[in-house]
Protein backbone atom coordinates (compact mmCIF):
# COMPACT_ATOMS: atom_id res chain seq x y z
CA UNK A 1 0.00 0.00 0.00
CA UNK A 2 1.54 3.45 -1.09
CA UNK A 3 2.79 5.88 1.60
CA UNK A 4 0.04 8.95 2.24
CA UNK A 5 2.41 12.41 3.03
CA UNK A 6 1.24 14.95 4.85
CA UNK A 7 3.16 18.56 4.58
CA UNK A 8 4.24 20.29 7.39
CA UNK A 9 4.93 24.23 7.17
CA UNK A 10 6.44 27.15 8.83
CA UNK A 11 7.09 30.49 7.74
CA UNK A 12 9.99 32.43 8.39
CA UNK A 13 8.99 36.20 7.15
CA UNK A 14 11.18 39.58 7.65
CA UNK A 15 9.55 42.23 8.06
CA UNK A 16 11.13 45.80 7.25
CA UNK A 17 9.76 48.83 9.77
CA UNK A 18 8.42 51.77 8.37
CA UNK A 19 11.04 53.76 10.34
CA UNK A 20 12.85 56.67 8.74
CA UNK A 21 16.05 56.23 10.58
CA UNK A 22 18.43 52.67 10.81
CA UNK A 23 17.73 50.36 13.90
CA UNK A 24 21.31 51.58 15.10
CA UNK A 25 22.24 54.26 13.44
CA UNK A 26 20.51 57.56 12.01
CA UNK A 27 21.27 56.89 8.26
CA UNK A 28 18.08 57.13 6.25
CA UNK A 29 15.93 54.05 5.09
CA UNK A 30 14.73 55.38 1.71
CA UNK A 31 14.63 52.13 -0.89
CA UNK A 32 16.32 53.11 -4.15
CA UNK A 33 18.46 55.45 -3.64
CA UNK A 34 22.09 55.12 -5.10
CA UNK A 35 24.86 52.15 -3.74
CA UNK A 36 26.10 52.86 -0.54
CA UNK A 37 25.27 56.40 0.12
CA UNK A 38 22.96 56.05 3.16
CA UNK A 39 25.92 54.25 5.16
CA UNK A 40 28.17 55.66 8.38
CA UNK A 41 30.26 54.35 10.84
CA UNK A 42 27.98 52.32 12.33
CA UNK A 43 25.94 50.43 9.40
CA UNK A 44 29.29 50.03 7.88
CA UNK A 45 30.95 47.73 10.90
CA UNK A 46 34.41 50.24 11.53
CA UNK A 47 35.79 49.90 14.51
CA UNK A 48 34.93 52.11 17.80
CA UNK A 49 30.99 52.49 16.08
CA UNK A 50 28.82 52.10 18.89
CA UNK A 51 24.92 50.96 18.42
CA UNK A 52 22.05 52.42 19.97
CA UNK A 53 18.31 51.29 19.55
CA UNK A 54 15.93 53.22 17.67
CA UNK A 55 13.12 53.66 20.19
CA UNK A 56 10.28 54.20 17.01
CA UNK A 57 11.37 50.79 16.03
CA UNK A 58 10.78 49.10 18.92
CA UNK A 59 7.40 50.73 19.13
CA UNK A 60 6.52 49.32 15.87
CA UNK A 61 7.93 46.06 16.80
CA UNK A 62 5.52 46.08 20.03
CA UNK A 63 2.71 46.78 17.71
CA UNK A 64 3.19 43.76 15.54
CA UNK A 65 3.46 41.64 18.66
CA UNK A 66 0.27 42.77 20.22
CA UNK A 67 -1.87 42.81 17.16
CA UNK A 68 -0.55 38.88 16.95
CA UNK A 69 -1.83 37.90 20.54
CA UNK A 70 1.88 37.29 21.50
CA UNK A 71 3.30 37.84 24.94
CA UNK A 72 5.67 41.09 25.65
CA UNK A 73 8.70 39.92 27.44
CA UNK A 74 9.92 43.04 30.14
CA UNK A 75 13.14 42.41 29.11
CA UNK A 76 14.64 41.00 26.17
CA UNK A 77 18.46 41.02 25.04
CA UNK A 78 20.46 41.40 21.57
CA UNK A 79 23.07 38.89 20.45
CA UNK A 80 25.56 38.87 17.83
CA UNK A 81 24.83 36.05 14.91
CA UNK A 82 28.54 35.82 13.85
CA UNK A 83 28.53 34.56 9.74
CA UNK A 84 30.77 36.00 7.39
CA UNK A 85 29.04 36.45 3.98
CA UNK A 86 29.79 40.10 1.81
CA UNK A 87 26.33 42.04 2.79
CA UNK A 88 27.04 41.39 6.65
CA UNK A 89 29.55 44.22 6.81
CA UNK A 90 30.47 43.69 10.53
CA UNK A 91 30.76 40.32 9.94
CA UNK A 92 27.70 39.30 12.50
CA UNK A 93 24.39 40.07 12.35
CA UNK A 94 22.60 41.99 15.46
CA UNK A 95 20.02 40.11 16.33
CA UNK A 96 17.94 38.58 19.23
CA UNK A 97 18.62 34.88 20.27
CA UNK A 98 17.51 33.22 23.22
CA UNK A 99 15.73 36.41 24.62
CA UNK A 100 13.45 37.67 22.39
CA UNK A 101 11.22 40.89 23.22
CA UNK A 102 8.26 38.48 22.68
CA UNK A 103 6.50 34.88 22.03
CA UNK A 104 3.73 32.17 21.61
CA UNK A 105 0.84 34.37 19.64
CA UNK A 106 -1.31 33.39 16.68
CA UNK A 107 -2.46 34.31 13.51
CA UNK A 108 -6.06 33.09 12.25
CA UNK A 109 -6.26 32.58 9.03
CA UNK A 110 -9.35 31.37 6.38
CA UNK A 111 -9.18 28.00 4.86
CA UNK A 112 -11.49 26.19 2.69
CA UNK A 113 -13.79 28.21 1.33
CA UNK A 114 -13.44 31.22 3.92
CA UNK A 115 -16.40 30.14 6.34
CA UNK A 116 -13.68 28.40 8.65
CA UNK A 117 -10.67 29.68 10.06
CA UNK A 118 -7.18 27.96 11.14
CA UNK A 119 -5.03 28.75 13.97
CA UNK A 120 -1.20 29.11 13.00
CA UNK A 121 1.11 29.83 16.26
CA UNK A 122 3.61 32.23 16.37
CA UNK A 123 6.86 30.80 18.15
CA UNK A 124 8.06 34.41 18.53
CA UNK A 125 9.37 37.42 17.07
CA UNK A 126 12.46 39.21 17.40
CA UNK A 127 14.17 42.35 15.95
CA UNK A 128 17.04 42.30 14.49
CA UNK A 129 19.19 44.51 11.41
CA UNK A 130 19.20 43.52 8.35
CA UNK A 131 22.32 42.66 6.03
CA UNK A 132 23.27 44.83 2.84
CA UNK A 133 22.41 43.52 -0.60
CA UNK A 134 24.69 41.57 -3.34
CA UNK A 135 24.22 42.91 -6.73
CA UNK A 136 25.33 40.39 -9.39
CA UNK A 137 23.97 42.38 -12.87
CA UNK A 138 26.94 44.11 -13.65
CA UNK A 139 28.71 41.84 -16.29
CA UNK A 140 31.51 40.43 -14.83
CA UNK A 141 31.80 42.04 -11.61
CA UNK A 142 30.00 42.18 -8.31
CA UNK A 143 29.40 44.67 -5.80
CA UNK A 144 27.93 44.98 -2.35
CA UNK A 145 25.25 47.66 -1.49
CA UNK A 146 25.28 48.43 1.94
CA UNK A 147 21.92 51.08 2.15
CA UNK A 148 20.32 48.19 3.24
CA UNK A 149 22.46 47.07 6.14
CA UNK A 150 21.30 47.86 9.48
CA UNK A 151 17.84 48.27 8.18
CA UNK A 152 14.81 47.19 10.82
CA UNK A 153 13.60 44.23 10.70
CA UNK A 154 11.20 41.77 12.99
CA UNK A 155 11.38 38.26 12.29
CA UNK A 156 8.09 36.83 12.61
CA UNK A 157 9.04 33.10 13.03
CA UNK A 158 6.08 30.43 13.05
CA UNK A 159 5.21 27.44 14.13
CA UNK A 160 4.98 24.24 11.52
CA UNK A 161 1.14 24.24 11.62
CA UNK A 162 0.28 24.72 8.05
CA UNK A 163 -0.67 21.66 5.93
CA UNK A 164 -0.08 23.12 2.17
CA UNK A 165 0.65 25.10 -0.29
CA UNK A 166 -2.56 27.56 -0.28
CA UNK A 167 -2.44 27.75 3.66
CA UNK A 168 1.23 28.58 3.35
CA UNK A 169 0.00 31.45 0.68
CA UNK A 170 -3.36 32.59 2.94
CA UNK A 171 -1.30 32.69 5.70
CA UNK A 172 0.97 35.54 4.35
CA UNK A 173 -1.41 37.51 2.59
CA UNK A 174 -3.04 37.33 5.90
CA UNK A 175 -0.05 38.49 7.80
CA UNK A 176 0.57 41.25 5.53
CA UNK A 177 -2.60 43.15 5.48
CA UNK A 178 -2.59 43.14 9.42
CA UNK A 179 0.82 44.81 8.67
CA UNK A 180 0.19 47.55 6.37
CA UNK A 181 -3.21 48.51 8.73
CA UNK A 182 -0.71 48.65 11.59
CA UNK A 183 0.95 50.90 9.48
CA UNK A 184 4.53 49.25 10.19
CA UNK A 185 5.68 47.83 6.84
CA UNK A 186 4.19 48.39 2.94
CA UNK A 187 3.76 44.85 2.05
CA UNK A 188 6.31 45.15 -0.58
CA UNK A 189 7.70 41.80 -1.42
CA UNK A 190 9.26 42.67 -4.56
CA UNK A 191 11.49 45.71 -3.12
CA UNK A 192 12.35 43.08 -0.05
CA UNK A 193 10.78 44.48 2.87
CA UNK A 194 8.23 41.66 3.44
CA UNK A 195 10.15 38.44 2.64
CA UNK A 196 9.54 34.82 3.64
CA UNK A 197 11.59 31.58 4.01
CA UNK A 198 9.60 28.31 4.36
CA UNK A 199 10.81 25.51 6.12
CA UNK A 200 9.09 22.54 4.51
CA UNK A 201 8.85 18.62 5.51
CA UNK A 202 7.11 15.86 4.81
CA UNK A 203 5.87 12.60 6.96
CA UNK A 204 3.44 9.74 7.11
CA UNK A 205 0.02 10.59 7.68
CA UNK A 206 -0.45 10.14 11.49
CA UNK A 207 3.31 9.81 11.73
CA UNK A 208 4.21 12.50 15.02
CA UNK A 209 7.77 12.43 14.27
CA UNK A 210 8.08 15.29 11.79
CA UNK A 211 10.63 14.90 8.51
CA UNK A 212 13.74 16.77 8.20
CA UNK A 213 13.00 19.91 6.85
CA UNK A 214 14.39 21.96 3.96
CA UNK A 215 14.20 26.02 3.81
CA UNK A 216 13.30 27.65 0.99
CA UNK A 217 14.43 31.13 1.11
CA UNK A 218 13.36 34.81 -0.22
CA UNK A 219 10.62 34.53 -1.96
CA UNK A 220 9.22 37.13 -3.20
CA UNK A 221 5.13 36.96 -4.54
CA UNK A 222 2.49 34.94 -2.74
CA UNK A 223 2.33 32.97 -5.81
CA UNK A 224 5.69 31.87 -6.31
CA UNK A 225 5.38 30.61 -2.39
CA UNK A 226 2.79 28.71 -3.19
CA UNK A 227 4.61 27.32 -6.19
CA UNK A 228 7.83 26.74 -4.30
CA UNK A 229 6.51 24.77 -1.16
CA UNK A 230 3.94 22.45 -3.84
CA UNK A 231 7.45 22.21 -6.14
CA UNK A 232 9.49 20.99 -2.52
CA UNK A 233 6.50 18.47 -1.29
CA UNK A 234 6.93 16.91 -4.78
CA UNK A 235 10.61 16.76 -4.89
CA UNK A 236 10.90 15.30 -1.25
CA UNK A 237 7.68 12.78 -1.68
CA UNK A 238 9.80 11.72 -5.20
CA UNK A 239 12.89 11.43 -3.22
CA UNK A 240 11.90 9.50 -0.53
CA UNK A 241 9.84 6.76 -2.22
CA UNK A 242 12.83 6.42 -4.67
CA UNK A 243 14.70 5.41 -1.67
CA UNK A 244 16.48 8.26 -0.94
CA UNK A 245 16.54 10.96 1.83
CA UNK A 246 15.92 14.21 2.46
CA UNK A 247 19.34 16.34 3.79
CA UNK A 248 18.80 19.32 5.92
CA UNK A 249 19.53 22.05 3.35
CA UNK A 250 18.55 26.00 1.85
CA UNK A 251 17.43 26.07 -1.42
CA UNK A 252 16.26 28.61 -3.85
CA UNK A 253 13.28 28.89 -6.40
CA UNK A 254 13.57 29.03 -9.78
CA UNK A 255 10.36 30.82 -11.74
CA UNK A 256 11.38 29.62 -14.71
CA UNK A 257 11.86 25.97 -14.28
CA UNK A 258 9.67 25.39 -11.64
CA UNK A 259 11.98 24.05 -9.49
CA UNK A 260 13.76 24.17 -5.83
CA UNK A 261 17.79 24.24 -6.05
CA UNK A 262 20.38 23.97 -3.77
CA UNK A 263 21.99 26.91 -2.10
CA UNK A 264 24.01 25.82 0.90
CA UNK A 265 24.07 23.55 3.59
CA UNK A 266 21.61 24.73 6.19
CA UNK A 267 23.69 26.44 8.95
CA UNK A 268 22.05 25.74 12.86
CA UNK A 269 21.96 28.16 15.91
CA UNK A 270 25.57 26.40 16.83
CA UNK A 271 26.84 27.35 13.39
CA UNK A 272 26.20 30.85 13.81
CA UNK A 273 28.06 30.91 17.09
CA UNK A 274 25.46 33.54 18.84
CA UNK A 275 26.79 35.40 22.01
CA UNK A 276 25.71 38.49 24.00
CA UNK A 277 26.18 41.88 21.87
CA UNK A 278 28.61 43.63 24.86
CA UNK A 279 27.73 47.08 22.91
CA UNK A 280 23.78 47.37 24.12
CA UNK A 281 21.91 47.24 27.14
CA UNK A 282 18.90 45.09 27.71
CA UNK A 283 15.72 46.14 26.37
CA UNK A 284 13.66 47.45 29.17
CA UNK A 285 9.50 47.56 27.75
CA UNK A 286 7.89 48.81 30.83
CA UNK A 287 3.86 48.81 31.25
CA UNK A 288 3.80 52.49 30.26
CA UNK A 289 5.71 51.79 26.69
CA UNK A 290 3.60 48.45 25.86
CA UNK A 291 -0.05 50.54 26.75
CA UNK A 292 0.86 53.54 24.94
CA UNK A 293 1.49 50.70 22.00
CA UNK A 294 -1.63 49.10 22.57
CA UNK A 295 -3.94 52.19 22.37
CA UNK A 296 -2.34 53.05 19.32
CA UNK A 297 -3.72 49.59 17.20
CA UNK A 298 -6.15 50.34 14.59
CA UNK A 299 -9.13 48.28 13.62
CA UNK A 300 -7.71 45.52 12.07
CA UNK A 301 -8.86 43.68 8.66
CA UNK A 302 -10.77 40.62 10.38
CA UNK A 303 -12.56 43.25 12.38
CA UNK A 304 -13.52 45.60 10.21
CA UNK A 305 -14.68 43.16 7.66
CA UNK A 306 -16.66 41.54 10.29
CA UNK A 307 -17.78 45.18 11.17
CA UNK A 308 -19.13 46.04 7.25
CA UNK A 309 -20.74 42.61 7.22
CA UNK A 310 -22.85 43.09 10.87
CA UNK A 311 -23.25 46.86 10.73
CA UNK A 312 -23.21 47.86 7.20
CA UNK A 313 -24.92 45.15 5.83
CA UNK A 314 -21.98 44.39 3.10
CA UNK A 315 -21.78 40.96 1.89
CA UNK A 316 -18.38 39.26 2.89
CA UNK A 317 -17.13 39.35 -0.54
CA UNK A 318 -17.44 43.28 -0.60
CA UNK A 319 -16.08 43.42 2.75
CA UNK A 320 -12.95 41.83 1.90
CA UNK A 321 -12.51 43.04 -1.51
CA UNK A 322 -12.52 46.75 0.38
CA UNK A 323 -10.12 46.06 3.22
CA UNK A 324 -7.54 44.85 1.13
CA UNK A 325 -5.81 48.23 1.55
CA UNK A 326 -6.40 50.82 4.72
CA UNK A 327 -6.99 53.56 2.61
CA UNK A 328 -9.05 51.78 -0.11
CA UNK A 329 -11.44 51.28 3.67
CA UNK A 330 -11.02 54.96 4.74
CA UNK A 331 -12.16 56.31 1.48
CA UNK A 332 -15.13 53.69 1.29
CA UNK A 333 -16.12 54.18 4.62
CA UNK A 334 -15.90 58.56 4.64
CA UNK A 335 -18.01 58.49 1.05
CA UNK A 336 -20.43 56.33 3.68
CA UNK A 337 -21.50 58.27 5.92
CA UNK A 338 -21.55 61.24 3.64
CA UNK A 339 -24.40 59.91 1.76
CA UNK A 340 -27.79 60.51 2.65
CA UNK A 341 -29.62 58.95 3.03
CA UNK A 342 -26.91 56.55 4.44
CA UNK A 343 -26.55 53.25 2.09
CA UNK A 344 -23.42 51.89 2.30
CA UNK A 345 -24.10 48.59 0.09
CA UNK A 346 -24.50 50.51 -3.17
CA UNK A 347 -21.03 53.17 -2.14
CA UNK A 348 -19.50 49.15 -1.98
CA UNK A 349 -20.97 48.68 -4.92
CA UNK A 350 -20.13 51.68 -6.82
CA UNK A 351 -16.64 51.67 -5.36
CA UNK A 352 -16.22 48.17 -6.30
CA UNK A 353 -17.33 48.27 -9.95
CA UNK A 354 -15.95 51.48 -11.13
CA UNK A 355 -13.38 53.42 -9.05
CA UNK A 356 -11.03 50.07 -8.16
CA UNK A 357 -10.34 49.57 -11.49
CA UNK A 358 -8.22 52.94 -11.28
CA UNK A 359 -6.84 53.06 -7.75
CA UNK A 360 -3.49 52.40 -7.63
CA UNK A 361 -1.52 51.34 -4.46
CA UNK A 362 1.95 51.50 -3.34
CA UNK A 363 2.84 50.23 0.26
CA UNK A 364 1.06 52.64 2.62
CA UNK A 365 0.08 54.69 -0.22
CA UNK A 366 -2.97 54.70 -2.92
CA UNK A 367 -4.21 57.20 -5.61
CA UNK A 368 -7.72 57.56 -5.84
CA UNK A 369 -8.78 59.08 -8.87
CA UNK A 370 -11.93 61.09 -6.96
CA UNK A 371 -12.05 62.13 -3.21
CA UNK A 372 -14.80 60.57 -1.19
CA UNK A 373 -16.96 63.44 -1.07
CA UNK A 374 -17.17 63.64 -4.46
CA UNK A 375 -18.02 60.52 -4.45
CA UNK A 376 -20.74 61.07 -2.44
CA UNK A 377 -22.07 63.96 -4.37
CA UNK A 378 -22.69 62.02 -7.53
CA UNK A 379 -24.84 59.51 -5.88
CA UNK A 380 -26.86 62.01 -4.39
CA UNK A 381 -27.37 63.36 -8.16
CA UNK A 382 -28.82 60.37 -8.83
CA UNK A 383 -30.74 59.90 -5.63
CA UNK A 384 -32.45 63.24 -6.17
CA UNK A 385 -33.47 62.21 -9.80
CA UNK A 386 -30.98 64.80 -11.85
CA UNK A 387 -29.18 61.98 -13.40
CA UNK A 388 -29.60 57.62 -13.91
CA UNK A 389 -27.29 55.31 -12.48
CA UNK A 390 -25.77 54.73 -15.98
CA UNK A 391 -25.00 58.96 -16.44
CA UNK A 392 -23.29 58.54 -13.01
CA UNK A 393 -20.80 56.27 -14.17
CA UNK A 394 -20.06 58.40 -17.00
CA UNK A 395 -20.02 61.39 -14.89
CA UNK A 396 -17.40 59.59 -12.78
CA UNK A 397 -15.33 58.60 -15.44
CA UNK A 398 -15.22 61.98 -16.81
CA UNK A 399 -14.12 63.32 -13.08
CA UNK A 400 -11.26 60.56 -13.65
CA UNK A 401 -9.90 61.26 -16.93
CA UNK A 402 -10.52 65.25 -16.24
CA UNK A 403 -7.90 64.86 -12.77
CA UNK A 404 -10.23 66.74 -10.82
CA UNK A 405 -8.43 68.43 -7.54
CA UNK A 406 -10.09 67.58 -4.65
CA UNK A 407 -11.94 70.53 -4.44
CA UNK A 408 -13.85 70.52 -8.17
CA UNK A 409 -17.56 70.65 -7.71
CA UNK A 410 -19.03 67.49 -9.11
CA UNK A 411 -22.60 69.31 -9.85
CA UNK A 412 -20.72 71.76 -12.05
CA UNK A 413 -19.97 68.99 -14.76
CA UNK A 414 -23.36 67.79 -15.02
CA UNK A 415 -24.84 70.53 -17.00
CA UNK A 416 -21.33 71.20 -19.25
CA UNK A 417 -21.81 66.86 -20.32
CA UNK A 418 -25.61 67.60 -21.21
CA UNK A 419 -26.47 65.10 -18.50
CA UNK A 420 -29.48 66.40 -16.94
CA UNK A 421 -32.13 63.50 -16.54
CA UNK A 422 -35.23 63.76 -18.51
CA UNK A 423 -38.21 63.53 -16.40
CA UNK A 424 -40.78 65.25 -17.80
CA UNK A 425 -43.50 62.57 -18.17
CA UNK A 426 -45.06 63.85 -21.85
CA UNK A 427 -41.52 63.71 -22.75
CA UNK A 428 -40.72 60.03 -21.75
CA UNK A 429 -44.63 58.80 -23.06
CA UNK A 430 -43.71 59.89 -26.05
CA UNK A 431 -40.64 57.84 -26.25
CA UNK A 432 -42.68 54.86 -24.91
CA UNK A 433 -45.41 54.70 -26.72
CA UNK A 434 -43.00 54.94 -29.99
CA UNK A 435 -41.06 51.85 -28.48
CA UNK A 436 -44.17 50.02 -27.74
CA UNK A 437 -45.37 50.49 -31.35
CA UNK A 438 -42.00 49.45 -32.75
CA UNK A 439 -42.12 46.04 -30.87
CA UNK A 440 -45.10 44.36 -31.02
CA UNK A 441 -43.85 41.21 -31.02
CA UNK A 442 -42.73 41.42 -27.19
CA UNK A 443 -45.78 43.37 -26.73
CA UNK A 444 -47.52 40.28 -27.70
CA UNK A 445 -45.68 38.17 -25.64
CA UNK A 446 -45.14 40.66 -22.29
CA UNK A 447 -48.73 40.55 -22.34
CA UNK A 448 -49.56 36.87 -22.83
CA UNK A 449 -47.41 36.67 -19.47
CA UNK A 450 -43.48 36.84 -20.00
CA UNK A 451 -42.61 39.14 -18.19
CA UNK A 452 -39.05 38.84 -18.94
CA UNK A 453 -38.88 40.72 -21.47
CA UNK A 454 -40.21 44.18 -20.16
CA UNK A 455 -36.21 45.36 -19.73
CA UNK A 456 -36.27 44.68 -23.44
CA UNK A 457 -38.17 47.55 -23.61
CA UNK A 458 -37.43 49.66 -20.80
CA UNK A 459 -33.62 49.17 -22.54
CA UNK A 460 -34.95 50.43 -25.96
CA UNK A 461 -36.59 53.82 -24.28
CA UNK A 462 -32.99 54.07 -22.17
CA UNK A 463 -31.24 53.49 -26.05
CA UNK A 464 -33.49 55.87 -27.74
CA UNK A 465 -32.76 58.80 -24.66
CA UNK A 466 -29.10 57.87 -24.09
CA UNK A 467 -29.42 56.70 -20.80
CA UNK A 468 -30.96 60.07 -19.82
CA UNK A 469 -34.93 59.05 -19.03
CA UNK A 470 -35.93 58.56 -15.07
CA UNK A 471 -35.67 54.77 -14.69
CA UNK A 472 -38.65 54.48 -12.58
CA UNK A 473 -40.45 56.60 -14.62
CA UNK A 474 -39.79 54.85 -17.96
CA UNK A 475 -40.94 51.48 -15.62
CA UNK A 476 -44.08 53.32 -14.86
CA UNK A 477 -45.05 54.56 -17.95
CA UNK A 478 -44.37 51.48 -19.49
CA UNK A 479 -46.49 49.59 -17.33
CA UNK A 480 -49.30 51.61 -17.94
CA UNK A 481 -49.46 52.11 -21.39
CA UNK A 482 -49.12 48.13 -21.62
CA UNK A 483 -51.93 47.72 -18.71
CA UNK A 484 -49.53 45.68 -16.50
CA UNK A 485 -49.76 47.84 -13.84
Amino acid sequence: MPIVWEPVIGLEVHVQLLTESKLFCPCPTTFGAPPNTHVCPTCLGLPGALPVLNAEAARMAVKAALALDCSIRPKSTFARKNYFYPDSPKGYQISQFDEPFCDHGYLDIAVGTGDETKRARILRIHMEEDAGKNIHDLGSSSIVDLNRAGVPLVEIVGEPDLGSPQEAAEYLRTLRDILVFLGINDGNLEEGSFRCDANVSIKPVGETKLGTRVELKNINSFKFVEKAIASEIERQKELLEGGGRVTMETRGWDAETGTTFTLRSKETAQDYRYFPEPDLPPVILDEGFVARARAELPELPRAKRDRFVKVLGLTPYAAQVLTQHPRIAAFFEESASLTQPADAARVANFVQSEVLRDVITQGQKAVIPVTAKQLADLLRLVDSGEISGKQAKELYAALRDRKVGPDFLVASLVSELGMSQVSDPKAIEEVCTKVIGDSPKQVEQIRAGKTTLFGYLVGQVMKATKGSANPQLVNETLKRLLGTS
